[in-house]
């Protein structure tokens, strides 16, 4: 597979300025530039707080997908996380794990063999995990056709 970097020119006072007003280096002042985020949302997009979150509940399906979470607590189910062997399908899959287990949860995590399974839902180990356990689809293409046609839970 031949891929090429594609490294873009960036405006060095523009970098400059960017990277003073807010106190960060000039890779991520250029990194930023090249994203197109506008000054007016610089602020909340290097320092977040909650309010700035998107309420989860404009999913489809969240508030069935909570219910049954809590339920699988209540009922003490095992739960399992599927999730991307990449950086943030791994992160997700710790936060979540943790969260859970903090609730004595019996929860475990699923992650593809991405040269025997490839990326994403794979529906035999999805099929499998489901006859024994609750799962969730955790940042794995969660607009998969699949997952959207026959869904688990």
């Amino acid at each position: 597979m031949n891929k090429r970097w594609q490294i873009y020119e960036n405006n060095e006072a523009e970098v400059e300025k960017l990277s003073s007003k807010y106190h960060i280096n000039k890779l991520l002042a250029s990194i930023l530039i090249n994203r197109k985020i506008k000054d007016e949302d610089m602020a909340v997009f290097l320092n977040p707080t909650r309010q700035n979150f998107h309420n989860p509940f404009l999913m489809p399906d969240m508030e069935i997908a909570v219910q049954r979470i809590l339920k699988a607590i209540k009922e003490k189910e095992k739960i399992i996380i599927y999730g991307d062997y990449d950086v943030d399908g791994i992160t997700s899959i710790t936060v979540l794990k943790s969260f859970l287990k903090d609730r004595e949860v019996q929860v475990e995590s699923y992650v593809p063999n991405r040269l025997e399974e490839g990326y994403g839902l794979n529906k035999p180990a999805i099929e499998k995990i489901a006859k024994e356990r609750i799962y969730f689809n955790d940042n794995c293409r969660l607009w998969n056709f699949w997952n959207r046609r026959n869904r688990v839970c």
